[in-house]
């Protein structure tokens, strides 16, 4: 069978040859992924976390140097991604996600809820237009988060009551959390957020929530790992860790930390 035709200065496939070719470039690619996996060194001493970029900053990363002085075997590598995970083909052990934990062929243990509520930066609460109320919002800049998050302002503004034509006045979107947390605490304008990306910058008085309603997150964050390899000894030990955190964090936060005092 003939698979090139040679030109005067270069080679062309047949039609024979372009029927032929998905099929081993599909084949080739299995057999790369499959030598990556037998060539990977200490693979039982590598956890390979994937978890949101946001989370990674303002959750996990202050944390992780817990796990590794409890667990000084295991060498911790944190990859980020908002897409779901494929741990075959991305070399993933485990991923820390945010939804409802119904996912095919996985192990999802539930780690914490979220409250959704506006922050800002204490400076707000002063100046020409002071946040003292939610009607207020209308004299500032509104800072949304797309990738997942886009209604959360449109659902907060409604359970308070007011139009939605707020949520659609000139603001700034960014498609991370946390550069929309970061503006915040520059002072640009209100974010509607997640307690787990906000609750150290609240602590430390770099953010302060201007009302006291909040609203339950109708989701929550799972750690996630392939069923068929969820109770192997490094993914064992991750999540007891990491489990046992979330519930220190939940036991820990008290109902009127997020609230500003003015």
């Amino acid at each position: 069978m003939k698979l090139f035709v040679r030109q005067t200065r270069s080679l062309s496939l047949t039609q024979e040859a372009k029927e032929y070719l998905p099929g081993i470039r599909a084949a080739f690619q299995d057999l790369r992924q499959a030598t990556e996996r037998l060539l990977r060194k200490d693979d039982d001493h590598v956890l390979t976390v994937s978890t949101l970029t946001s989370f990674a900053a303002k959750w996990l990363m202050p944390r992780l140097s817990q796990f590794q002085q409890s667990n000084p075997a295991i060498d911790v590598r944190v990859t980020t991604s908002t897409a779901l995970v494929d741990f075959a083909r991305d070399g993933v052990d485990v991923a820390v996600r945010h939804g409802r934990g119904h996912w095919p062929g996985v192990r999802a243990d539930w780690l914490m809820a979220d409250d959704i509520f506006p922050v800002c930066s204490p400076a707000l609460l002063k100046g020409k237009h002071p946040l003292k109320k939610p009607e207020d919002l209308a004299h500032h800049t509104l800072l949304h988060t797309s990738d997942g998050f886009e209604d959360d302002w449109r659902v907060w503004l409604t359970a308070a009551g007011l139009p939605l034509d707020i949520s659609k006045l000139p603001g700034l979107t960014s498609d991370m959390a946390f550069m929309t947390i970061q503006s915040a605490i520059d002072g640009v304008g209100v974010a509607i957020v997640r307690t787990a990306f906000v609750e150290a910058d609240i602590a430390k008085g770099r953010l302060v929530a201007p009302f006291t309603m909040s609203l339950p997150a109708d989701a929550g964050f799972y750690l996630a790992a392939p069923e068929e390899k969820a109770d192997a000894p490094k993914i064992d030990a991750f999540r007891k860790w990491i489990v046992a955190a979330a519930k220190k964090r939940a036991e820990s936060e008290r109902p009127s930390a997020r609230r500003a005092t003015r």
